[in-house]
């Protein structure tokens, strides 16, 4: 596997393996010398065509802790905003000697486009491409939900997970679906109908309209941010109504079995989609999802880079 564009991109196993290493490395991200020579001499490039805090700083921490150097590459005040190509650029970081691209972008399948073209040589990560996938999101909300719900499972057969909200808009809802129900969960949507993608039926997992109905039967119950900036028609009547039907508050936490977690990809609309109790309460993993991040992508970075060897070792197929 040279790169990382879709969840589609992986098998079960592949996917085990990420989550495997990424538990390995969070042992070494704890303990007191954070970084690794794994990839010392080795240069990735933050590529970040839109605006993006948790996975550019995410994937920066997690390319420093294995000793990579790291270029950071935004759209603002740079040639990108001033109308350069994906191609000009993608040569200029080829000229540059960049062994891998972490690509934000807000256009669908520019990361495909990058890794199918011969404009580089380097890997490529799909850092979230318009409204079409963010697999290292997925990988890292797999990892938290194994951590604490699996008892100890390689995968997660038997646990029922809801996805809620924004899912028109949302690439994290897309690799979410695509991930936990290879892994072995059951995945249900909830969300107006105004907020489902159409096809979505084909998707390998249930849809509801009814959070109350669903609440008490998850063990975890992930909130989807509503995309306030990509909505250009009204797709609910008002945020009040909303977080009435969809919105996760003190007492739908109430709710919730045992055990089950409130989590949230982030950015949050506090007050929208989810309460401030519901976001900082016991059962929020939302902080520990960010921590959780940079393991997951120091895991994809070493499977990726660090040679035919590891890759053999870990069972990734290269």
């Amino acid at each position: 596997m040279k790169h990382l564009l879709s969840i589609n991109d992986l098998s079960k196993v592949d996917a085990i393996s990420i989550l495997d290493t990424a538990q390995e490395l969070a042992r070494v991200s704890d303990g007191p010398m954070k970084k690794l020579p794994t990839l010392r001499g080795r240069t990735i490039v933050n590529l970040f065509a839109e605006d993006s805090t948790r996975t550019r700083i995410s994937f920066e921490a997690a390319a420093k802790r294995l000793s990579a150097d790291v270029i950071n590459f935004s759209s603002k005040g740079s040639s990108i905003s001033k109308g350069e190509s994906l191609k000009d650029t993608a040569q200029t970081l080829q000229a540059m000697g960049a062994d891998a691209v972490i690509i934000r972008h807000s256009a669908s399948g520019a990361a495909q486009r990058l890794a199918d073209s011969k404009w580089m040589s380097g890997s490529v990560i799909n850092a979230g491409d318009g409204t079409h996938e963010h697999p290292s999101q997925a990988l890292l909300d797999a990892f938290t939900i194994r951590k604490h719900l699996s008892k100890g499972a390689d995968d997660l057969t038997g646990l029922r997970v809801a996805i809620v909200g924004d899912v028109l808009h949302s690439r994290v809802a897309r690799s979410n679906v695509l991930l936990l129900s290879k892994l072995g969960a059951q995945v249900v949507l909830v969300a107006p109908p105004t907020l489902l993608p159409v096809g979505v039926e084909s998707w390998p997992c249930q849809i509801s309209y009814d959070l109350d109905e669903v609440i008490a039967n998850v063990d975890a119950i992930m909130m989807l941010r509503i995309q306030l900036e990509r909505m250009s028609e009204m797709y609910f009547p008002n945020a009040r109504e909303y977080s009435r039907y969809f919105g996760l508050n003190s007492d739908r936490i109430r709710a919730m079995k045992a055990g089950a977690i409130v989590m949230h990809p982030g950015p949050m609309n506090r007050g929208l989609e989810i309460t401030a109790d519901a976001a900082d309460g016991a059962r929020s993993v939302i902080v520990e999802q960010v921590a959780n991040g940079v393991s997951i992508r120091m895991a994809i970075l070493y499977l990726l880079l660090a040679g035919n060897q590891e890759f053999a070792e870990t069972g990734v197929s290269s």
